[in-house]
């Protein structure tokens, strides 16, 4: 009989949050691993747990992750942490999940601190709805077309970055989204903890002055609709400002993708409506 994998959450920042069931899931797991061994050792030893450890990272995952697979099915329990919140998360604990669904192997989770989250909660922005985009790449083509693709979001987006990108990607965001409102949120629950809401040109000067350092989320105000409910689009209008596109060579399915980033409307309905037209 197969083992299990548990994803467990711990703490991004202060060592107290972590919860009593991830402690004792941690104490019970036959091994655990670990983004990096160094930085979990540390949380192994503040609260005097002593299990065998195994790294489990983005260059090593392929390997890896058949040796974790491997043990699990021959009846192993592993708790899988990142370096800090939530494993699979911008994190390559999600390709390990993949695996196991595959392999028929049960998959639960010890929720606990997760960064995305406490930074939308304190950011002052919108929270009903938002999407997260992780780490923008560092290719200047990929990094450029994944905010162009975000230019009509009018969700709250955010954001995962390194101290070092900070500037350049305040600079980037100023270019395709314009001045709009944005919280930047580092240190969550560090001592050195700390909000700016402000608009991204007053962000981009404040932190030309600062030595920029520590962990960030951005977290950034999406498009404004200024129409009045009378205004708003319905769906009957977005289809037929679709087959607008359509007379001009455009394909349905790229018809359908434009009217869904500009209107709101999901794609597919969008492209459901075309097709019976």
């Amino acid at each position: 009989m197969s083992g299990k994998l548990i994803l467990i959450a711990t703490p991004i920042g202060n060592l107290l949050d972590i919860s009593a069931r991830a402690l004792e899931t941690l104490k019970t797991a036959d091994f655990i691993a670990a983004e990096d061994t160094r930085v979990t050792v540390k949380l192994l030893n503040y609260f005097n747990i002593k299990k065998p450890l195994t790294s489990y990272f983005e260059h090593n995952k392929n390997n890896k992750g058949k040796y974790i697979i491997d043990r699990i099915l021959a009846g192993e329990t592993c708790a899988l942490v990142s370096d800090a919140g939530m494993p699979a998360i911008s994190d390559p604990g999600e390709d390990l999940v993949m695996e196991c669904y595959k392999n028929n192997i049960e998959v639960s989770i010890v929720p606990g601190a997760c960064a995305l989250v406490s930074a939308l909660a304190i950011s002052g922005l919108p929270t009903g709805r938002f999407t997260f985009e992780g780490f923008l790449s560092v290719n200047k083509k990929s990094r450029f077309d994944h905010l162009e693709s975000l230019k009509n979001e009018s969700r709250t987006m955010i954001f995962y970055e390194a101290p070092h990108k900070l500037l350049r990607t305040l600079k980037d965001f100023y270019k395709i989204f314009g001045n709009r409102k944005i919280s930047i949120v580092h240190e969550i629950t560090k001592i050195h903890e700390g909000v700016l809401l402000a608009t991204i040109k007053e962000a981009s000067k404040i932190y030309e002055n600062k030595v920029i350092k520590g962990e960030f989320v951005l977290v950034l105000e999406g498009i404004k609709n200024d129409k009045s409910p009378d205004e708003k689009v319905t769906l009957e209008t977005a289809i037929k400002m679709a087959q607008t596109l359509l007379k001009k060579d455009c394909t349905i399915s790229d018809a359908a993708k434009q009217i869904s980033k500009i209107t709101g409307f999901s794609k597919s309905d969008i492209y459901k409506g075309l097709i019976k037209g």
